[in-house]
């Protein structure tokens, strides 16, 4: 009898630890998965083909293209843009590979590192060795995020992105005509209170590393605000604001800049999940704004790609995005039309980045 009570004495413990275990489950844990029962369509390859002009690639040689090319094939991804391209010997290596291996599928952006400015020659010298890298064969420019948030100059000041010394860059690339794609900042919430009101909690628990304040290094408005700035004060450079300029959760705000400004495009890198949650607002922005909005994915993973067609291309509801700490909202298809769909997977690409080979694309 006193064993059958100790028994039970240790079942009923047991029992009673696991119910307060689930109770106390934090919410990096809780993932629910979802009992509504909605028509799927899921899409593993794009219905057309399309230009990715956020990729960033560092193997470039003919074994990593051709995998490249494999997963490439499989999504109906005609060509790929490599903005992690560098500059000058190793450069030019890409591109001789390229070449020589896939010549029509993949382009590469240069990079500068704006790091000293102010020195003496340093904008000369940026500027031709930019020029360089263009007539080896780059077709644009790629600036991280760097500039504006760690680059200094030689006095050890935050660089501003419209910092005066950086116009001959940005001048030259609308004088060869190649565009110039840049990511400025990060998310505002990133600078925002790290508090119950902040979207972004889950991703600043589990990345401290991003959260920011106004005094590191900036205020976030300050930094975009540099950003058009630059645009305005080149009209005759053209820009694609990367990740639609951190401005996809606000449209309105975006459509204000896209009509104030008309050399800035944007790309919607990393920012589906914005458009996702928003189907009805978001379709009447790339009906608005469909010469002027460009494929992009930022981060290689093909895996992750079909969620960017179904959100594109379907009317689905209530399916969920792949990276719960970026968005643990469901997504929702905005179900684009195909002469708009057509103009964000490629038409827009091949007229803002010369020297693609359009023979890969539909001709319609």
């Amino acid at each position: 009898m006193a064993l059958k009570k100790l028994i039970l004495s240790s079942f009923l413990l047991a029992m009673t630890t696991y119910h307060v275990a689930a109770q106390e489950m934090s919410f990096e844990e809780y993932n629910p998965k979802a009992t509504l029962v909605v028509p799927e369509n899921p899409i593993e390859r794009a219905r057309f083909p399309f230009i990715d002009v956020h990729s960033h690639q560092r193997d470039m040689s003919a074994s990593g293209l051709t995998k490249l090319v494999e997963d490439m094939d499989k999504l109906n991804e005609a060509v790929m843009v490599n903005l992690s391209g560098g500059s000058g010997t190793g450069l030019k290596e890409k591109i001789e590979s390229i070449k020589n291996n896939y010549p029509n599928r993949f382009v590469v952006f240069a990079n500068v590192d704006f790091d000293g400015v102010g020195k003496s020659g340093w904008t000369e010298n940026a500027v031709a060795q930019l020029e360089a890298d263009i007539k080896v064969g780059a077709k644009g420019l790629k600036v991280y995020k760097s500039l504006g948030l760690r680059n200094t100059d030689s006095d050890g000041k935050r660089l501003a992105i419209d910092d005066p010394r950086l116009d001959p860059i940005w001048a030259k690339c609308g004088e060869l005509g190649v565009p110039v794609l840049i990511h400025a900042a990060d998310p505002k919430s990133f600078w925002d209170s790290m508090d119950a009101d902040n979207e972004r909690w889950l991703e600043l628990k589990t990345h401290s590393r991003r959260k920011r304040s106004d005094t590191d290094p900036a205020p976030w408005q300050q930094i975009i605000d540099e950003q058009h700035r630059m645009f305005r004060k080149h009209p005759k450079t053209k820009f694609i604001n990367a990740h639609m300029g951190w401005y996809a959760n606000n449209l309105g705000k975006l459509s204000q800049l896209l009509d104030e400004i008309p050399n800035m495009s944007v790309g919607i890198a990393a920012v589906i999940a914005e458009l996702g949650r928003q189907p009805k607002n978001a379709k009447a922005f790339f009906v608005t704004y469909q010469d002027r909005i460009l494929f992009g994915k930022d981060s290689w993973q093909p895996s992750e790609f079909p969620t960017y067609f179904r959100v594109l291309e379907t009317d689905d509801e209530y399916f969920p995005y792949y990276k719960k700490y970026h968005a643990f909202w469901a997504m929702y298809g905005l179900d684009l039309p195909d002469d708009v769909l057509k103009k964000v997977y490629y038409k827009n690409a091949l007229n803002l980045i010369p020297g693609l080979d359009r023979s890969l694309f539909p001709n319609d």
